[in-house]
């Protein structure tokens, strides 16, 4: 009775359900071709990143219950603030005793190497809407993808597609270890803090066959190495790209 009284209304519904198809093939289309410039073996390499990433959300939801935060907080600062090491320090410095705004203040000041980063990448973020959403997503990893291409076009897709892929994990790993609590181990435990230095390492070593690169590259680690023991996490990085100064002789 329903489909006969209402056919003018389930016509409608059906139409619209074949758009959004369309749209959905075509953009699906569109997201493989743009992509497609990528080998085979990046590719792999960020969707490795990704699920480790995933995982030290996992564990990251998780710390944040066990501290005492309801299940949206952790889901609601993957989404706004994707920014892990300043997700921990909050709800580190917060859980302590420490005032939300200072916790805040501090998170900012460890991610104050995106000001570099948005220098080095500003041609891979795009323009606009699309600026907006690209420097959202800027991160470590992203960046060092983005920038350890040969061509601008794989620039451009590889700091995208690794961009996104954590965009999206992130706050899915971390509603999920809010969720099952106590039950993972920290990320250190099984080895997941060695993962992403190792990887960023790898992924500009190349670079150094320029002897001036190696040289700053080498210059900076000394003086981030040094500065550890006297700063506060997240500092070393930043003093580190005194390292630029470095001169080849």
């Amino acid at each position: 009775m329903f489909f006969i009284s209402n056919e003018t209304f389930v016509l409608q519904v059906v139409h619209a359900v074949f758009i959004i198809m369309e749209i959905r093939s075509i953009w699906l289309k569109d997201m493989k071709q743009y992509f497609s410039c990528l080998t085979g073996d990046t590719v792999k390499a960020i969707i490795l990143v990704v699920l480790a990433v995933g995982v030290v959300g996992m564990s990251y939801g998780s710390l944040a219950t066990t501290y005492g935060f309801p299940l949206w907080v952790p889901f609601v600062m993957s989404l706004t603030v994707l920014a892990g090491a300043s997700e921990f320090m909050f709800i580190g410095i917060v859980a302590s005793g420490g005032n939300p705004l200072a916790a805040a203040a501090a998170g900012l000041l460890v991610n104050a190497r995106h000001v570099p980063f948005g220098v080095s990448v500003q041609d891979l973020v795009g323009r606009r809407a699309a600026g907006l959403l690209g420097c959202h997503i800027m991160n470590d990893e992203s960046v060092v993808f983005g920038l350890s291409q040969a061509t601008p076009e794989q620039r451009k897709a590889a700091y995208w597609l690794c961009g996104l892929g954590v965009a999206i994990i992130w706050p899915l790993g971390a509603l999920l270890g809010a969720a099952v609590g106590k039950l993972l181990p920290a990320p250190e435990t099984i080895g997941l803090d060695a993962v992403f230095p190792a990887i960023l390492l790898a992924l500009v070593v190349p670079s150094f066959k320029k002897r001036t690169t190696l040289i700053r590259a080498c210059s900076g680690a000394a003086i981030s190495l040094a500065a550890v023991p006297f700063l506060a996490t997240g500092l070393p990085v930043l003093v580190s790209l005194f390292g630029l100064l470095a001169r080849r002789k």
